[in-house]
């Protein structure tokens, strides 16, 4: 099967030829850098809170579970929509995109699994399932729960957040080609 080209005793001793560490944005750094990205995320909610009002809402913990949740599932999205469009372009270009597809992407997920909880608190008050009157009701809850996230949830984003955008921004030009 191998006819030769390929030796089982590599370095590593492994079969498996090992994957480059340059070009290829590994699968491990992926699964360990997403939660990183998500608590940085939950981090820059809750200094934001702290310095705006002194950290008072009744909600902190599922706030701040929120932003978890958008930053990890946004991280591994963005990264590979950052693939797709940057690819081997300049650094400049990458960093662009990696700054507008993380950026956008955490901010995206945020928001839609924002309006998931909210329509599923006002889902008790609506029409019966699949008539019209529950798409008209949940075409508008959702737009209403995007809307508010985006007055009121970007913000919550800030001070860190746009910091730590920009240092994963320059990070993942650095590890991604």
């Amino acid at each position: 099967m191998n006819s030769g080209t390929h030796s089982n005793s590599s370095k590593s001793g492994s079969s498996v030829s090992p994957v480059p560490q340059r070009g290829i944005h590994r699968a491990d750094r992926i699964l360990w850098s997403a939660p990183l990205w998500g608590a940085l995320m939950a981090l820059s909610l809750y200094v934001g809170l702290q310095l705006r009002v002194g950290g008072l809402t009744s909600h902190m913990a599922a706030l701040l579970a929120l932003h978890f949740a958008g930053g990890t599932l946004a991280y591994p999205i963005a990264v590979m929509g950052l693939r797709v469009v940057a690819g081997n372009k300049r650094a400049e270009a990458r960093f662009s995109a990696a700054f507008l597809c993380l950026g956008g992407m955490t901010i995206g997920l945020t928001a839609v699994l924002f309006a998931i909880i909210y329509r599923s608190f006002y889902a008790q008050w609506h029409g019966e399932f699949a008539t019209w009157l529950w798409v008209y009701q949940l075409a508008f809850t959702l737009a209403s729960a995007l809307y508010q996230f985006a007055v009121i949830g970007v913000r919550n984003f800030l001070p860190l957040g746009l910091v730590f955008l920009v240092a994963a921004s320059l990070w993942l030009v650095k590890t991604t080609r």
